[in-house]
This record gives C-alpha cells, structure tokens and sequence, in this order.
C-alpha cells in the first residue's frame, strides 16, 4: 500500500510508549535528554513562553501546521529539546523517531542597541526582566514583530528529517511550541538562542546598585536572590568586618623602674576621754 511519501498514522499512545523507550534508552547510555512536558492544555503559563507562542500563531506562514504541532508537543511527542546560540535541536517521535533542527538568524546589532536604548532606565532588576514583571511599554517593545526579540519567518530556516518536504512539517511545529514551553523555566534561553546578552537590558540599573565597599561589585540583595530561585533568605546578623589594613603593633616604650622607698607609718596618737558632764 503506497501513502504518496507519508507513512500511516501512529496512534497517540504508541507514541508515547516509543518516546518513553528512546528517553530511557539514551538515559542509560548516559546521554543528557531534555524532554517537553506540557502540564494541562496550556504550552506556555509565564509572559516569556506565551509571548513566544503568541508571536508564532501571528505568522499565516505557519497556520496551517501548528494545530498538528500543538497536539504532538501536549501528547509528549517531543523527546528531547535543546537551545543553543541561534539554534534549536529536537528529536520528535510520530511514525519514528525525527531529527528536527531550526536555525535562527542572530538578532541584528542595531536592532538590539536601539532596544536596549528604548529599554533604558525601565528595567529595573534581573529578576524583574526574568519573571516578565515588566510595563506595558517594555513588554510591547520586546514582543514587537519587527523591533523585538521573537524572529521573523525569513529568520527561521527549519529541516526535519520526515518524509514532509512543507516549509513547517508538524515535528517542527512541535519544536517550536516546545521552546515556548521551556521559556517558561528558563527565559534566558530565548536572548542566548538570538546571540545577545539579556545582562545588558539592566546594565543602566547596576551604577545604582549598593556596593559592600570601595571597589567591590554590585550586590544583589537577598530579596532579589530568593526572588530567583524560589527560596526565603532570612536576615543574619552580619559580623562586624575587619579593617582592610592591619594596624602595626606598637612598639613597647622600655622606662626604668623606680624603687620607691617603704614609708614608715607614725604611731597613732591616743585621743583624751573628754569628761562626762555630772
């Protein structure tokens, strides 16, 4: 039975059963294997990761192949999801297990000055840029399709090694909802895979950062620290710190000593009774 390129539909539990098997496969090779798990129907739950997804469904080039790619990324179907400068690696389980590679043209130099001019002095902390908490001006400028982050269709060359010669096959749609996903833990992935630097966002903000002393560099405060990982940073008493400089000890002056002479106390003089009045 000839399917004109295509090979039969594979149900979903089969292949999820064929993607368990390759995670566990590598795992024990010893491979590091990076899995999409969707909780619930949401890809994304943060800014960063439904700003992704969002800008991707706004290209009509794509239209037609992102449901199948929603459906593979929620179902687990992508095995194992790597973002690295300015490309995206997968391996995609439908009829068999697909490579999937998406490179991603590095954000323009003058673009990303002009960002950083427009986002000067309105981001306050890294952890404020992190977690998307941002103002609507920041948030439009860096979601912008033309003057933001996200990459245009004539940024993105895809290749799957599926039988589907489509621009967008739904392995690679999988893939790109799938970094949707994994922005949502890790957002910096999003300026490492557009080859800039996302410290440089806030850099305007590290001149007014407290210093613990002359010449040392900025300290980020523990509320800024627990914000980023999650945890409470209780308040120590901090110890009182040492003088940069030690002091010289001071040489002990040598003075002779004067034998002083033992007084010879007076004998005590005996008061008269003074007479009782009759």
């Amino acid at each position: 039975m000839s399917w004109y390129g295509f090979k039969p539909y594979v149900p979903v539990a089969q292949r999820r059963a064929q993607a368990a098997k390759e995670v566990a496969k590598r795992t024990k090779k010893g491979q590091a294997v990076a899995p999409v798990n969707v909780q619930g129907k949401a890809i994304a739950s943060t800014f960063w990761g439904k700003a992704w997804c969002t800008n991707l469904e706004s290209y009509s080039d794509f239209a037609n192949r992102l449901p199948r790619g929603r459906s593979y990324v929620r179902n687990g179907s992508v095995v194992d999801l790597k973002i690295e400068k300015g490309r995206i690696k997968a391996l995609v389980s439908g009829s068999e297990l697909y490579e999937v590679e998406v490179d991603i043209t590095t954000l323009p130099r003058a673009k990303w000055e002009a960002l950083k001019k427009q986002c000067a002095g309105k981001i306050g902390t890294l952890v404020e840029l992190l977690q998307g908490k941002l103002s609507k001006a920041v948030m439009e400028l860096v979601t912008d399709r033309e003057k933001g982050l996200f990459p245009k269709p004539n940024e993105i060359k895809m290749q799957c090694s599926c039988p589907d010669y489509a621009g967008m096959c739904k392995h690679v749609a999988a893939t790109m909802y799938g970094v949707g996903n994994r922005l949502d833990s890790a957002p910096e992935l999003l300026f490492m895979l557009r080859c800039v630097d996302h410290m440089e966002l806030i850099e305007q903000a590290v001149p007014a950062a407290p210093l613990a002393g002359k010449g040392t560099a900025p300290v980020i405060a523990a509320g800024d620290l627990g914000a980023i990982f999650g945890i409470e940073i209780g308040s120590a008493p901090v110890p009182p710190t040492a003088s940069s400089t030690p002091k010289k000890p001071t040489a002990k002056k040598t003075t002779k000593k004067t034998v002083k002479k033992p007084v010879k106390k007076s004998a005590a003089v005996k008061k008269k009774p003074t007479p009782k009045k009759g």
